[in-house]
């Protein structure tokens, strides 16, 4: 148990710089000897002597929106491999939440887009954001249906 007197210093005074060569950081406090850097007012952020600074070095990469739309996006030929492989059962509507358990979908995307390139053969219930009108039509041809989320 440690007493309240011998307890390790918790909050430590600051050292005083400039106050006698006895303290130990007298005279040029600490700074060295003439130069840029002993004056008071310089900052020489990212300086690397010359060299071509670090942040200059790396290539600029483009802007991430935050309010950009991550969209998933799903053909109808994928969406039969997936019932081929019976990886989806064609009983239960097929919704983006299905899809991101099976982690046939990105987890961080927020909408869901059905596109009609390639042939469905199974009917199927689906429920998305948006759907293209080929794909739609393929879809009722085969005797299933979509529905749109507003």
């Amino acid at each position: 148990m440690i007493s309240l007197n011998n307890r390790k210093k918790i909050n430590k005074s600051k050292m005083r710089v400039g106050r006698g060569i006895a303290s130990g950081k007298g005279k040029t406090s600490g700074r060295g000897v003439k130069g840029q850097k002993s004056r008071s007012g310089v900052a020489i952020k990212s300086f690397e002597g010359g060299q071509m600074p670090l942040y200059r070095r790396l290539p600029k990469r483009g802007f991430n929106s935050i309010k950009k739309d991550r969209i998933a996006i799903l053909n109808l030929e994928k969406i039969q491999s997936y019932i081929d492989k019976k990886n989806i059962k064609t009983s239960e509507i097929l919704n983006s939440n299905i899809l991101k358990k099976l982690k046939l979908i990105n987890k961080n995307s927020n909408k869901l887009k059905i596109l009609g390139t390639g042939e469905i053969k199974n009917k199927i219930n689906i429920e998305a954001n948006l759907a293209s009108k080929s794909a739609v039509e393929k879809l009722e041809k085969v005797g299933g249906s979509i529905q749109l989320k507003k």
